[in-house]
């Protein structure tokens, strides 16, 4: 008994330290956004010697933080909502389907998980622009819809498959089919796995820099928050403390987003891994 006690200390002791060291990044980073450029460059580990907010007001009207949180917000929601309802739909599909052919199409959905994004990123580029999809947040929201769809299809396959064939022979029975039986019946089951996918690609979306830098990085009104903390950091000279402070202000509603649900996370995944 004496054993399991300091073996579970030790363990708490040990995920702590594995913790801070994960968290260290995010706490320089804050901690410099309350520094000058004098004390930045003086000693980036220290703690600000006076404490202020003049970086985040002067950070908040360079980058016209209101308009960019507007686009995180829109290219969030749109790729967000396509990939949940198409995957979702897909998956359900696919899962009810019993067949070589189902099997394959599951396979071509999530084969784009295996795909390096650096490798197909030119081409990606030339089709946008071809369909008037680039300098756009709404088709960069789109876009997204593809990149994000192979991994929730994966997640959601595997959960569906744990809901009874029944409950769809009931609903049929009862007078509902197609989407009707999907929407409301099926996908009311999928809230735990639906949450798992909406904080992953929250999290994804919201911080996301190579595709909105091929994207919408032509205009200032079209950028996103982190691409805005990228105009500090120049060639000859940066400014480290509005770098630091634009980028603290870029990732928080994704971490305050994180923290309200992050209890879901394994409780999502872990259902949709075993009840395949």
């Amino acid at each position: 008994m004496k054993n399991n006690v300091v073996g579970r200390v030790i363990g708490e002791i040990v995920l702590i330290l594995l913790a801070l060291l994960f968290l260290y990044p995010l706490f320089l980073a804050i901690f410099n956004s309350f520094k000058s450029f004098q004390e930045v460059m003086t000693d980036v580990i220290a703690l600000p010697k006076s404490w202020t907010f003049d970086n985040y007001s002067y950070v908040w009207k360079f980058i016209n933080y209101p308009r960019l949180f507007l686009n995180n917000a829109v290219i969030t929601i749109l790729g967000l909502a396509g990939i949940i309802l198409v995957s979702s739909i897909a998956a359900y599909k696919l899962s009810r389907t019993r067949s070589r052919a189902s099997a394959i199409i599951y396979f071509i959905c999530i084969m784009p998980m295996l795909i390096p994004f650096q490798s197909i990123m030119l081409t990606v580029l030339k089709t946008a622009r071809f369909l008037h999809l680039s300098d756009s947040t709404w088709g960069l929201g789109l876009l997204y819809w593809g990149f994000g769809a192979p991994l929730a299809v994966f997640i959601y396959h595997g959960f569906v498959k744990g809901i009874p064939r029944e409950i769809d022979e009931s609903a049929t029975i009862d007078g509902a089919s197609g989407f009707r039986l999907f929407f409301s019946v099926i996908f009311p089951l999928l809230k735990s796995v639906t949450t798992t996918i909406i904080i992953i690609d929250v999290m994804w979306i919201w911080n996301d820099f190579l595709l909105p830098l091929l994207m919408v990085n032509g205009s200032p009104t079209t950028k996103t928050l982190t691409l805005a903390a990228y105009t500090f950091v120049g060639q000859y000279t940066s400014d480290w403390q509005y770098a630091m402070t634009a980028m603290v202000m870029a990732v928080l509603p994704s971490i305050i987003v994180f923290i309200f649900l992050q209890k879901y996370i394994v409780k999502g995944v872990v259902a949709g891994a075993v009840k395949g």
